[in-house]
């Protein structure tokens, strides 16, 4: 069976058009149900309905409280036939009440190696850093801020010269690589988390990507298709 999936945006949705490409492609075994997003602006809202994907709008500045947000979103996402959430530039933070809705089925893109550099602005973070690999992680979502235990992650190589914008670019072409492949492996029913540990179930189909030699890695190995 497919994965029934709600995906949650804020902005331009490029992982959101990663992972329709990738529905498309036969390679992640998902039903899109939905697009919601908190700001009616979002560019991703095009893209689903380029797609055919229906989309919902939920202005936070409308609601009481992250309670009563969160009590719409619930409702949306149920009444889609949604029964996971990928949160793809998403920023927003959700309630214990969204997660209990959804136990084990949310997950979220990050653009650093969490734990390093949580935020909203983890590519910049990383690059005025100085460090020398950045990546990205997709991780399950917990209470706290990227704080939930991690499913893959993505290793890019950074330089003295890169700020914000050119490491976020080099970092969002693993994104659009990994976050599908979790994906899959949620809808394969794979995953299984033991408290801060995510173990991977394995298939006959695995192999290993490292990208052009000596600059990507992603660990667990990425599969045929992504």
């Amino acid at each position: 069976m497919p994965l029934n999936l709600a995906v949650l945006i804020s902005g331009s949705g490029s992982n959101l058009q990663c992972i329709i490409d990738r529905v498309a492609s036969g390679a992640l075994h998902a039903d899109i149900r939905l697009v919601v997003s908190n700001r009616p602006e979002a560019f991703g809202l095009e893209r689903a309905r380029k797609a055919g994907i229906p989309t919902v709008v939920l202005p936070h500045g409308n609601y009481l409280d992250r309670e009563d947000f969160d009590r719409a979103l619930i409702a949306a996402i149920r009444d889609h036939g949604a029964d996971a959430v990928a949160m793809a530039g998403f920023m927003r933070m959700v309630t214990p009440m969204f997660l209990q809705t959804f136990p084990g089925r949310v997950l979220n893109i990050h653009p650093a190696l969490l734990p390093s550099f949580p935020g909203t602005h983890g590519q910049r973070d990383a690059a005025e850093y100085g460090v020398r690999i950045a990546g990205c992680s997709v991780h399950f979502v917990d209470e706290g801020m990227d704080s939930g235990p991690i499913i893959i992650q993505a290793a890019v190589p950074a330089f003295p010269t890169d700020n914000g914008e050119t490491l976020g670019a080099r970092i969002l072409t693993m994104e659009h690589r990994i976050y599908p492949q979790a994906l899959q492996w949620l809808s394969e029913g794979r995953l299984s988390a033991q408290g801060r540990k995510v173990f991977v179930a394995p298939a006959a189909r695995s192999k290993a990507f490292i990208g052009e030699p000596g600059e990507y890695m992603v660990f667990p190995p990425l599969e045929e298709g992504f």
